[in-house]
């Protein structure tokens, strides 16, 4: 992974995205501290770079189309196919609803999916992998070849198990505890 785009992604992260405060995840978890990565990826900056370590993940896997839960997933998934038209890379993307939308196409996955290609879950932050199986399921019902996961952050709190049981490959590009580092070595 390019080092210096890597520490350039970081140090925004810190300084853009981390908050510490008592809060309830989306996991249900209580966390004394929050990596809102939407804040650093809505920075035109922020977004280029996040998509271009994002698919050197998404390449290494092999896949052939990314997409993930909404909201958390499409800002990355965002970044990640503009990142690809950059590259030259075929890439497609895509995202899924919580629940199937009422009215026009009453699709519950959205964007250029297709059935049968190798395909990977994506998130900005992932904690239990919980919503990201949300999707898988409903990614397999779907007719894809679902083989890895993918996150901008990891937070260390069970997804690696359970994504491991799901039969994923699953890498990231950050660990939480490299935010919170970055963050306590450069106060805001």
């Amino acid at each position: 992974m390019r080092s210096e785009e890597r520490r350039e992604l970081l140090a925004m992260l810190a300084r853009e995205s981390y908050f510490e405060r008592q809060l309830t995840l989306s996991s249900g978890r209580a966390s004394n501290y929050y990596v809102d990565c939407k804040r650093t990826l809505y920075i035109p900056r922020g977004a280029y770079l996040a998509g271009e370590l994002v698919l050197e993940l998404a390449t290494a896997a092999g896949v052939e189309q990314i997409g993930g839960m909404a909201v958390g997933a499409l800002p990355v998934t965002d970044a990640v196919m503009a990142a690809a038209h950059r590259g030259g890379i075929n890439l497609r993307g895509f995202f899924v609803r919580k629940e199937t939308k009422q009215h026009g196409l009453q699709q519950i996955i959205e964007g250029a999916f297709k059935p049968g290609l190798k395909t990977a879950v994506i998130d900005d932050t992932i904690t239990t992998g919980g919503s990201s199986l949300q999707a898988v399921a409903a990614m397999r019902e779907a007719g894809a070849n679902v083989i890895a996961a993918i996150a901008l952050v990891e937070r260390g709190e069970g997804a690696v198990e359970a994504f491991a049981r799901a039969g994923l490959k699953y890498s990231w590009v950050f660990t939480a505890e490299e935010v919170r580092a970055e963050r306590a070595a450069h106060p805001v």
